[in-house]
C-alpha cells in the first residue's frame, strides 16, 4: 500500500500532509464541510507506509486523510481516535505534535 504525502517546511516547523492514494485529486463535501485534496497542499509523492511512518513521527504537525492515512497515524502514536472525524464517510485527523 502507499499513501501520498506531502511534507511543508517553514522556519524550524515541519507540517506533513498525508492522504490515501486513492482520494487524492478528490473534493469531499458534506453539509457545510468541505476537504479539498486537488490543491498544492496535498500534492506530494507516493511514498511506502514505512516512509511516511517517519515522517509524521518526526513531524510538528500532520494531516492526514483516509482511512490507510489515519490508521497510519494511530499507529505512530500522533492521532488519538477521539481526534478523528470524518467527512463523506471519509475519516481525517490533525495533530500538532510537541517533541522534546
Amino acid at each position: 500500500m502507499s499513501l501520498i504525502a506531502k511534507v511543508h517546511k517553514k522556519d524550524n516547523h515541519t507540517i506533513v500532509a498525508v492522504c490515501d492514494k486513492a482520494l487524492f485529486g478528490k473534493l469531499l463535501e458534506e453539509n457545510d464541510k468541505r476537504l479539498d485534496l486537488r490543491g498544492d497542499f496535498f500534492n506530494g509523492d507516493e511514498r511506502l507506509v514505512s516512509e511516511v511512518g517517519d515522517l509524521i513521527r518526526n513531524a510538528d504537525g500532520v494531516n492526514l486523510v483516509g482511512s490507510e492515512a489515519v490508521k497510519l497515524g494511530v499507529e505512530e502514536g500522533v492521532i488519538v481516535d477521539d481526534n478523528i472525524r470524518k467527512i463523506a464517510d471519509v475519516p481525517y485527523a490533525q495533530a500538532v505534535l510537541l517533541h522534546d
